[in-house]
Order: C-alpha cells, then sequence, then structure tokens
C-alpha cells in the first residue's frame, strides 16, 4: 500500500502504534523461527513491520519512527532470548550467549530496516521533521548566545515576573495565632 492510498484510507498510526507494530513483527519473527528453523524469518518479518510502520504513520511522529528500529529489536531479541534461556542449566550464560549470537546474525537485517525506514520517513517529509525539532530546540534556549535579555522596568507598569527559583509560599485566609498564646 503505497503512502497516498494509505492517506485516502485513513490508516494511519500515532509514534506508539509504529513502534508497537515493529515490536509486534520483531516478536512475530523470532516466533517464527522457532516454529520453522527459518533464520531469515526473523529478518523478513522485522523489514516488513519497519516498513509498514514507515509508511503508516503520522507525518509527525516520522522522527520517532526512524530511531526505534535498533532498540526494538534489541528489545525483542532480549526477549525471545530471555524466554530461551528459561529451561537452561545456566540461564544467565545461555541468554548472554543467545543475544550475542542473535544479535550478531541480526545486524544485516537490523541495518537494512532502518535504512529502509529513514529512506522511506525522509521521502515523506522527516526532513521538514528535523527543522521544526532544530527551530523548537533554538526557541528553547532563548534568544541568541551573548546577547541581553529585555527586562521591564519597575516604572513601566508591566508585569515583572519573579526570579526563577525564588519561592514564596502564599497564605490564605486570616493568621491563626501560636497555640500557646
Amino acid at each position: 500500500m503505497s503512502t497516498r492510498q494509505a492517506s485516502r484510507a485513513g490508516v494511519t498510526l500515532t509514534a506508539r502504534g509504529a513502534i508497537a507494530v515493529i515490536l509486534v513483527a520483531t516478536l512475530v519473527g523470532y516466533a517464527l523461527d522457532s516454529l520453522t528453523g527459518a533464520g531469515a524469518a526473523i529478518g523478513i518479518v522485522f523489514i516488513a513491520g519497519c516498513v509498514t510502520a514507515a509508511l503508516l504513520v503520522n507525518r509527525r511522529d516520522l522522527l520517532s519512527v526512524v530511531v526505534t528500529p535498533p532498540l526494538l529489536f534489541f528489545v525483542g531479541t532480549l526477549i525471545a532470548e530471555a524466554a530461551r534461556a528459561l529451561g537452561a542449566a545456566s540461564p544467565l550464560q545461555n541468554l548472554a550467549l543467545g543475544l550475542f549470537t542473535a544479535m550478531s546474525g541480526g545486524a544485516p537485517w537490523l541495518f537494512a530496516g532502518t535504512a529502509l525506514v529513514l529512506v522511506i520517513t525522509w521521502r515523506r517529509g522527516l526532513r521538514g521533521n528535523v527543522r521544526a525539532l532544530r527551530e523548537e530546540l533554538r526557541g528553547a534556549r532563548g534568544p541568541a548566545a551573548g546577547a541581553p535579555v529585555p527586562r521591564p522596568r519597575a516604572g513601566d507598569g508591566a508585569y515583572a515576573p519573579e526570579p526563577e527559583g525564588y519561592f514564596e509560599p502564599r497564605v490564605y485566609g486570616t493568621h491563626r495565632k501560636a497555640a500557646s498564646e
């Protein structure tokens, strides 16, 4: 399904939905691998999940989808290897060895899935999301470095906020006399 067809059909995912698609696809790939013994099932299903998520995610959430496939592949691998290590004589050693082996064998699939997500999201408008993030971060820092921040003068009648970090609790109601009086 192309991006235009997805937007016409109204099928879109939030960032959380796209992340869930990739994680579920990774776990399904590991389940297929354990059922069939085909090691390529993990990678193919992971890539399919990545492409699906990149095509269906909302445009404002493209940046979130670009950065998560490596983390999600690791989390899926950790869950699958932890499940495999439960019945072993040495679960911790089996988990460590399984993680090393699975991540080493899955590296080409991980690279391909991440690259495809990057290419698809770039064509869908990732550049605009990165530009908006830069402007937001630039605005959060305030004016250009070294430029003085204008402060309202007391005689202007303008509201002068309290300095940052200053806190004076407000007391509502009437003053209560001390119990000893």
